[in-house]
């Protein structure tokens, strides 16, 4: 695909906040299959070749994966099959018919014990099953010999779907007091804008390896949960802010340990994707318009 030139793109993981964010933004020049979970189980190389060969795209960009990070603790099966399985399979389909593939990976690929932004060649160690389950994925795309191109990203929301931005404003509505871990950092990242990222990469048919990608900036769940309600008050999103209180992450055990700093250098994305950074907040301030003008409810 170059610029101006029309492209047949599929996209894995339709219904999820990814998949609709890249059919929202679909550049002109392309044209888009999405599928959904019904429409194909990625897992099962017979029903990808034959979506592959009836579409007949030259890409495929992955947004489906297994994110219930808690969950995946008891359920490994199930994260291993969407996050590393069906990776595998859209991969060698790839290789095999000469498609390009985007797959989008995560930020829990690493440990979290740096202090400062992961650059694209730092070891990954991931702390549990899904990032574990990423891991893998991410690794059968790039020894597949496919055309690809793995995307990390991390703390995704959207105006729809179930997400940390939706949970903040439901909890700002209804609570006088909200407790968000303060020393988990990293940046949030608006599903258009990693969609938008996509796309340009897209544009660029000489681009392949791993890229990381987010909003620009750093912050704490407990700044994004500040800033949520502030920035949502200040647009009539919320008549009221709760109080909220920063706690310590052994103060609220999870399942799952995650990585305690893992911001992404995205300097290289920057650069080749020819795209320039935006703040998290002026994202987020985004993200609420957007939620605002969808009769947000």
């Amino acid at each position: 695909m170059s610029e101006g030139t029309p492209c047949k793109v599929v996209v894995t993981g339709a219904g999820g906040q990814l998949g609709s964010a890249l059919a929202a933004t679909v550049p002109p020049a392309v044209s888009l299959r999405a599928l959904g979970r019904a429409d194909c189980d990625i897992s099962n190389p017979a029903a990808v070749d034959a979506a592959l060969d009836a579409e007949e795209p030259q890409l495929l960009l992955n947004a489906a994966a297994y994110t219930a990070v808690d969950r995946a603790e008891e359920d490994a099966d199930a994260a291993f099959a969407a996050n590393a399985e069906a990776p595998r399979v859209l991969a060698e389909a790839c290789a095999t018919r000469g498609i390009r593939l985007f797959h989008v990976s995560t930020d829990f690929v690493f440990d979290g014990t740096r202090s400062s932004p992961y650059p694209t060649n730092a070891a990954t160690a991931p702390l549990g099953v899904y990032g574990r389950s990423k891991e893998a994925g991410e690794q059968s795309v790039l020894d597949s010999g496919a055309d690809a191109l793995v995307v990390r990203t991390g703390w995704v929301y959207s105006h729809s779907g179930q997400n940390f931005m939706r949970t903040m404003l439901r909890l700002h509505d209804s609570r006088e007091e909200i407790s968000v871990v303060s020393d988990q950092v990293g940046t949030p990242t608006d599903a258009y804008s990693l969609a938008q990222a996509l796309w340009a990469a897209a544009a660029r048919p000489a681009l392949s390896g791993t890229y990381h990608w987010s909003d620009a900036g750093v912050c704490s769940w407990y700044d994004f949960a500040l800033a949520i309600g502030e920035e949502a008050h200040a647009l009539g999103l919320l008549q009221r802010v709760a109080n909220v209180k920063p706690i310590r992450t052994e103060d609220y055990p999870t399942p799952a340990l995650r990585p305690a700093y893992s911001v992404l250098d995205k300097s290289l994305s920057w650069r080749d994707f020819e795209l320039p950074p935006t703040h998290w907040r002026s994202q987020l301030r985004a993200v609420l318009t957007r939620l605002k003008e969808t009769a947000y409810g």
